[in-house]
């Protein structure tokens, strides 16, 4: 049986290229993805805030899975968070981190 680790401190920063962010944004921006977005999260609209995060694991000092300064947006109705779509992430060659998360401010 595999001991579990239990991890006190993750550093979930990163640094993207300007170009490979700016490939990204564009996705992340498209109307067609925004409306997506805005119908799966039941809002009238929304728009990319242009604030993305690596999840991070769970932990005492992080137990929403998120760096601890976007708490605040898992908490308010007023944001959507979403996992970067996979395929967006290769489109951008986005390889590290092989994971990211994008917030949304739903416009009433």
């Amino acid at each position: 049986m595999a001991n579990l680790k239990i991890i006190d401190n993750f550093d979930g920063s990163f640094t993207l290229d300007p170009e490979i962010k700016a490939a990204l944004f564009q996705l992340l921006n498209n109307e067609g993805f925004i409306q997506q977005v805005a119908r799966e999260s039941q809002s009238e609209a929304v728009e990319f805030t242009e604030l993305i995060f690596q999840p991070v694991p769970y932990s005492e000092n992080t137990p929403k899975g998120m760096p601890q300064l976007f708490e605040q947006y898992h908490e308010s109705d007023d944001y959507v968070i979403i996992n970067v779509p996979p395929n967006f992430m290769f489109q951008a060659k986005v390889f590290s981190p092989s994971r990211l998360c994008a917030i949304y401010r739903r416009i009433s």
